[in-house]
């Protein structure tokens, strides 16, 4: 899928349908950050800083001064994967984008499908209505494995 060249580029092997999926799914995560800022499925891309309860000012303008800037990477990341999704050269920054705008729809469709850890067993019949979801969530998972592998790939 994707590999560590000796130059420092990365190649990127996966097939055109696979590609324009991924493209795909960045369209709609941007359009999930524009159109429903408050859907709950988003709430994990703004963890929160501060969990205690006397600290609740201070999360709140965490929140605030932080989630523009948030939103600015996330939507920063979201454009390079789209923008590159039918190239097979990517460079190291391009990569690191990749991993956190992957990991970023990983999250919000972990949310939805229930996950809460990275221990979760799939079990998931096929006629159930978000056997779709979790098979993105699967192939998702794959490819954001790979990629810190690659990342991680010391020639």
């Amino acid at each position: 899928m994707l590999k560590r060249r000796r130059d420092g580029s990365y190649e990127l092997r996966l097939a055109a349908d696979d590609r324009a999926f991924l493209a795909g799914l960045a369209d709609q995560m941007d359009e999930l950050l524009d159109e429903a800022p408050d859907d709950p499925s988003l709430r994990r891309l703004s963890p929160p800083a501060y969990l205690d309860e006397e600290d609740i000012v201070r999360e709140a303008e965490y929140q605030v001064f932080m989630a523009d800037d948030l939103r600015k990477s996330r939507r920063a990341s979201l454009g390079v994967l789209r923008g590159t999704a039918q190239r097979t050269d990517l460079t190291e920054e391009e990569v690191v984008r990749w991993m956190q705008a992957i990991n970023a729809i990983r999250l919000v469709l972990g949310t939805r499908l229930g996950i809460d850890s990275d221990e979760y067993e799939i079990d998931v019949d096929e006629d159930d209505p978000l056997a779709p979801t979790w098979a993105v969530y699967d192939v998702l998972s794959v490819l954001l494995e790979h990629t810190v592998r690659a990342l991680s790939d010391q020639l």
